[in-house]
């Protein structure tokens, strides 16, 4: 019994350390990436890539990074499997901020003094698009279904929204002061922008293109992130070295937590336990623990990390397709195969994540018991990955979407 209770931690063990998440770091002041264990809040690589690099997103699939040089008027390429530079892609004037649509096909770059947005194939690494913006285009952000991309418009306070499907502008929204960091939520139906000179968070409702809501924040805000249920969002404040907590039901500021000097990119871990805060001035990363809002570690990178944009990996490596409890086998995962609607039974509340077999993180929610419907309509055909985590134990399963 002993060596079969064994067999089954070691192999759990596997599962996270394969599970585990990495954090990408721009740092603008050495021209280099410090890559993050997530799971351990170490650096495990430092990587050269190109002048004053500030913007990053991460490939859906983890495989690769794409930083915005801001000096070089390029984007590096980085291949996570060896953690080397294989490309470097001429852009515009500046480029600032950077992100890849959720399949990871398209790229969009914001190049700040060209006023323009570069569209990057991603498999020929070649840009195949030039979109004119508005003035000082700084962050950018694509909806989840990849079928418009965000753009807030430092100098003329707008938002440009651009249509994914002919590479246009199709509207053009007024938002606050300086805005600067943009962010789309999870369900698509919001747009949250930083207005970095009058202390405010733009909220855009997406089915209209009109500000719903504006929320008072700390002094700068800077970059924004919002967590995977989209409960939450997380804003940087540069001017007051904090980091402001919104409830995004209510639109009200719950917490403003001391992070390090002048904090600028944020993102949440795929679980949505930890928030990553990179400090300018000090050279550190925060981590914030997202229960207790409190900094539960520092971690040192470079000189001035930005990381403006979304720098975490919402990968999963998954260990094994088989069915594994250490709960009870009482969860049950059904119809299998499914169609429009996935139904999971657990007598116990859960945090459950759906991912692809490839280990793309699709879905975050909690069960809190009983059965719990999914709507699973605008998934993709294939195999997923359902991971369930309850105080007693997890569990995995899959299920097949025709």
């Amino acid at each position: 019994m002993k060596k079969i209770t064994l067999f089954f931690i070691a192999f759990i063990m596997q599962i996270y350390i394969a599970n585990a998440q990495t954090a990408y770091i721009t740092n603008y002041g050495s021209n280099t990436v410090s890559v993050i264990n997530v799971a351990t809040n170490t650096v495990t690589d430092t990587i050269p890539v190109g002048l004053f690099p500030f913007g990053v997103s991460v490939s859906p699939d983890g495989s690769k990074v794409y930083v915005a040089n801001c000096m070089s008027n390029s984007v590096s390429v980085i291949n996570t499997a060896t953690n080397t530079v294989s490309a470097t892609i001429a852009v515009g004037t500046a480029p600032i901020s950077v992100s890849v649509n959720s399949d990871g096909s398209k790229v969009y770059v914001a190049n700040k003094y060209s006023n323009t947005v570069s569209v990057i194939n991603s498999p020929a690494n070649s840009v195949s698009a030039t979109i004119p913006v508005g003035s000082e285009p700084d962050g950018v952000s694509v909806s989840p279904d990849g079928s418009k991309v965000y753009i807030a418009n430092e100098a003329d306070n707008t938002v440009s929204v651009i249509s994914t499907a002919t590479n246009t502008v199709s509207a053009t929204i007024t938002v606050g002061n300086w805005p600067y960091g943009i962010f789309v939520s999870p369900d698509g139906s919001k747009v949250y922008v930083a207005n970095h000179n009058d202390n405010t968070v733009s909220v855009i409702n997406t089915a209209t293109n009109n500000v719903s809501a504006t929320i008072t924040v700390g002094n700068w805000p800077y970059g924004l992130s919002v967590s995977p249920d989209g409960s939450k969002v997380y804003v940087t404040s540069s001017g007051a070295n904090t980091v402001i907590v919104i409830n995004s039901a209510t639109n009200i500021v719950s917490a403003a937590i001391t992070v390090g000097n002048y904090p600028t990119g944020v993102s949440v871990s795929p679980d949505g336990s930890k928030v990553y805060v990179a400090n300018y001035n000090d050279s550190t990363v925060s981590v914030i623990d997202s229960i207790t809002n409190t900094v539960s570690a520092t971690i040192t990178v470079g000189i001035r990390p930005t990381a403006f944009g979304n720098f975490i990996s919402t990968y999963k490596q998954i260990v094994g397709l088989t069915s594994l409890s250490l709960v009870s086998t009482s969860i049950a995962v059904y119809p299998n195969p499914a169609t429009d609607n996935l139904i999971i039974e657990a007598p116990q509340k859960a945090t459950v994540e759906i991912s692809t077999i490839q280990g793309q993180l699709i879905k975050t929610l909690v069960a809190n018991g009983n059965k719990t419907n999914i709507d699973i309509s605008a998934f993709p055909s294939g195999v997923y990955i359902v991971e369930m985590k309850t105080e007693k134990g997890i569990a995995v399963k899959k299920f097949i979407k025709e």
